[in-house]
């Protein structure tokens, strides 16, 4: 987790909410590559950074309903942190992605390209405000 561990909560806020969620969402781009056998503890390294800038973000976010949002979301992901499942994974991925029009323009560019839109199903998708 030393990557993020000296990142301050000041320095955090001077990036866009979009920019913070993009960021969170490329830490987990990397770890959707990491669910073989002997990548392990890289996971969990990846997962760790995951935690921290979630953290990070809503510390300083200062809408209500997004922070509590992302504090539901963190919730299955310390649950996946304990328990890595690529299904989980996925679904958690596409969750973030569409906590914000930007981040969700994203989706096909990131998600269906590692074909993870289709094992996160159609059923848990969510409506993004406008």
């Amino acid at each position: 987790m030393s990557q993020h561990a000296s990142l301050s909560p000041e320095r955090w806020a001077g990036f866009t909410r979009d920019q913070q969620l993009l960021m969170i969402a490329n830490e987990l781009n990397r770890a959707t590559r990491l669910f073989g056998p002997a990548d392990g503890q890289r996971l969990r390294s990846t997962y760790e950074r995951v935690l921290r800038l979630a953290d990070l973000t809503v510390e300083v976010q200062r809408s209500r309903s997004l922070r509590r949002e992302l504090l539901r979301w963190r919730e299955s992901l310390g649950a996946l942190y304990l328990a890595p499942e690529a299904g989980l994974h996925a679904r958690l991925f596409r969750v973030l992605l569409q906590l914000t029009p930007a981040t969700y323009r994203q989706i096909p560019f990131v998600l269906e390209r590692h074909g993870a839109a289709s094992a996160s199903g159609q059923a848990g998708r969510t409506v993004v405000p406008r």
